[in-house]
């Protein structure tokens, strides 16, 4: 008798963990639900995802580690062209900021591909509207990508639904009710049943636990604002994207334009999250002092929700008092990098799988939901 999954979540995380379904138990019968009229409405759609392997906490390291290959060696059946193309990443410190350059340094040197130190003179080569002589310091990423963050969506969305997988969106969960054996899922457009249910509802984890009669797990739903200006040359292909060291603000080349942020992370309720006019004036202040591009105007301006939890690390598993309620929140801003594992992990411990080699105790421990409940 097959296994019947429910998936609640369109986003990365939701079609990642619906895909790799599929793939650890074909029999599976799993299906998909989206609250919004369409995918990845919220923080995936609004993502300007680097893939930058030295990012985040040990076990989200893990994760971005084991979807590599994914990344780069995607099976054709799923992609029409490369999902990354290389991009490097700088981070630039003041005077007074060497401190935080020499935790960065620390922090990366160990990782397959390190973080190393460069020269100003190479920071600006890789970034010509830096100001020299505000920069003391700076450092490279090597090894960072661009990730094509539609196209990646998209690969899970195909493999899934070559599987065998069913989405239905405009499909929004109201109610969770145990029914002895599974669960009884009641949505806008109808009832489901399901042996199990996958919680990768993003900001609204929490909400989706909740109807379910589960405990929160404490999720903290963040904004980040972004806004497109004109970059001052037509191609910026050998660009760099920068970042000031103590995320103060961060510019990406994109085409003849340039994504900016002021890199904020400002608590929110889970929402439909819009940029404040107020933090794009803050970004374009910031970036306009440590440039020469005299921002005057934006193009387009948005926001997302990036959701942690309270220690950093994802919360991936099942919930200790409900076993057959798994958990994949909590991404932060590591969620597009770390899909693919992410998404076979959770796979794994809905299906009852043994979880790949690829994680540690320690890093299966970092990530399970329980940590976030019992006493610190």
């Amino acid at each position: 008798m097959s296994v019947q999954v429910v998936v609640v979540g369109g986003g990365i995380a939701g079609v990642s963990a619906a895909y790799a379904c599929t793939l650890v138990d074909p029999t599976a019968s799993v299906v998909l639900v989206e609250a919004e009229k369409q995918l990845a409405h919220h923080t995936t759609g609004r993502s300007a995802a680097l893939l930058f392997e030295n990012y985040g906490q040990p076990a989200q390291r893990s994760l971005t580690r084991a979807s590599l290959d994914f990344l780069h060696n995607t099976p054709a059946d799923l992609v029409d062209s490369p999902l990354v193309h290389k991009r490097p990443m700088i981070h630039v410190g003041g005077p007074n900021q060497s401190a935080s350059i020499d935790t960065m340094l620390a922090e990366g040197a160990d990782g397959t591909i390190p973080t190393i130190e460069i020269t100003v003179e190479e920071a600006v080569n890789l970034v010509p509207p830096l100001r020299p002589e505000l920069i003391a310091r700076a450092v490279l990423e090597t090894g960072t990508c661009d990730i094509d963050v539609a196209a990646l969506h998209q690969a899970f969305v195909r493999g899934f639904k070559l599987g065998g997988g069913t989405i239905a969106t405009a499909t929004r969960v109201d109610a969770v009710r145990p029914d002895g054996q599974g669960w009884q899922i009641e949505t806008t457009t109808g009832e489901l049943q399901a042996d199990v249910v996958v919680n990768a509802a993003g900001a609204w984890g929490d909400v989706v636990a909740q109807r379910a009669g589960i405990a929160p797990l404490g999720l903290l739903p963040k904004r980040r604002t972004a806004f497109m200006i004109d970059a001052p040359v037509s191609d910026t292909t050998s660009w760099a994207m920068v970042g000031e060291v103590d995320h103060q603000w961060y510019m990406k080349p994109d085409g003849a334009q340039l994504l900016c942020s002021p890199a904020d992370e400002t608590p929110s309720e889970p929402c439909d999250a819009k940029a404040e006019e107020l933090d794009v004036a803050l970004a374009i202040d910031r970036i306009n002092t440590a440039t020469t591009l005299g921002i005057r105007s934006v193009n387009s301006t948005w926001a997302g929700l990036r959701t942690f939890t309270a220690d950093g690390a994802m919360a991936i598993g099942p919930d200790a008092d409900f076993p057959n309620f798994i958990w994949c929140v909590g991404q932060g801003g590591t969620g597009i990098q770390t899909s693919r594992a992410a998404g076979q992990l959770t796979a794994e411990l809905t299906l009852g799988a043994a979880p790949s080699p690829s994680f540690s105790p320690q890093d299966l421990a970092a990530l399970s939901p329980d940590r976030l409940r019992r006493p610190r």
